[in-house]
């Protein structure tokens, strides 16, 4: 297939799109560099520098099969201070993307969404039935272009699925090259922590250690980069016409904020000191998805537990250093 790959500089896209590279796909990535890497693109992949409101600028001319979704921007607490950018980009920018799709006879489209159109659920795992009540902008306009396809899917054959995920992480890593988290500025868990133990950062602060979990600590679902990839390439694969397929990625459990740490510990051999806080507020206790739909329609598994995600990451973050 030939495949545009929208957000293709950024880190999950980076990975998406160096993996359908390798499994024999041509790939193109449109991507603005707002928060990409043009380093990060494999080579062989052609690259198209421009936004997702302007995207002829890659489909036009070209005869595409799918499009894979990544363009978004993705900082919660950027979402509350600056909602517009995030209405903008991420929904008004999807519409546009869209828009281009029918404009040049695309209809196959995998879009990253993500569990924050949940908000805070009431079970965990958390089932695509699940009702949707985003708490910050950045999951509304996540669930707005949820919406937006499935609108598209009835009306135009729009062959579209979904994928909400929760906590990516890990990296793609081959003998000539790697690619990970390179975000600025850091909010994740398992790369800060990584930063305490290259001594980057003094200490991890921990926030709230009294949830009503095993160790007090908030506890998350972690997913493999590489596994979140294979997703994509099997929802590309199954995608149908005039349907839009939803569906969670997870593991299935989850793990802790102390878990985390004594994986960075252990992985890296440093003693990642901690620093307790109070809990923010809107943090949930437990955020684990069920990916029971994916495994049936996809036939997806993850494959790559905690501690090889942790190893990826600092392995990434070695070769960064040097």
């Amino acid at each position: 297939m030939r495949v545009l790959v929208t957000g293709g500089a950024g880190y999950v896209g980076s990975v998406v799109s160096a993996v359908l590279l390798a499994s024999g796909h041509r790939v193109t990535v449109l991507d603005d560099l707002s928060t990409g890497h043009r380093d990060a693109v494999a080579g062989g992949i052609d690259f198209v520098h421009g936004s997702i409101h302007d995207a002829d600028a890659a489909l036009a001319g070209e005869s595409f099969d799918a499009v894979l979704h990544f363009a978004a921007k993705s900082l919660v607490a950027e979402s509350v201070s600056t909602p517009e950018a995030y209405w903008s980009n991420n929904a008004a920018g999807s519409l546009a993307l869209f828009e281009s799709m029918r404009r040049n006879d695309v209809r196959r489209i995998v879009f990253s969404s993500t569990a924050a159109t949940y908000g805070e659920p009431a079970e965990v795992p958390i089932l695509e039935s699940a009702p949707t009540r985003p708490t910050n902008p950045y999951g509304a306009s996540k669930l707005t272009v949820d919406h937006m396809l499935a609108s598209y899917a009835a009306a135009y054959d729009f062959a579209a699925v979904s994928l909400r995920y929760f906590n990516v992480a890990g990296a793609c890593l081959t003998p000539d090259a790697a690619i990970g988290e390179r975000h600025a500025p850091e909010t994740h868990l398992i790369p800060i922590a990584l930063q305490v133990a290259g001594t980057q950062r003094p200490y991890l602060r921990i926030h709230g250690t009294s949830y009503p979990t095993p160790d007090g600590t908030c506890v998350r679902d972690y997913i493999h980069v590489l596994d979140l990839s294979d997703a994509h390439l099997q929802a590309m694969d199954r995608a149908r016409e005039g349907e839009h397929l939803i569906c969670n990625l997870g593991s299935g459990s989850g793990s802790s904020v102390r878990e985390v740490v004594q994986s960075v510990r252990a992985i890296t051999g440093q003693p990642v000191p901690t620093e307790e806080g109070p809990p923010r507020p809107g943090d949930p206790a437990i955020l684990v998805a069920s990916s029971a739909l994916a495994e049936r329609e996809l036939g997806w598994r993850p494959s790559r537990g905690l501690d090889e995600i942790v190893s990826d990451s600092w392995a990434f973050a070695q070769r960064r250093a040097r």
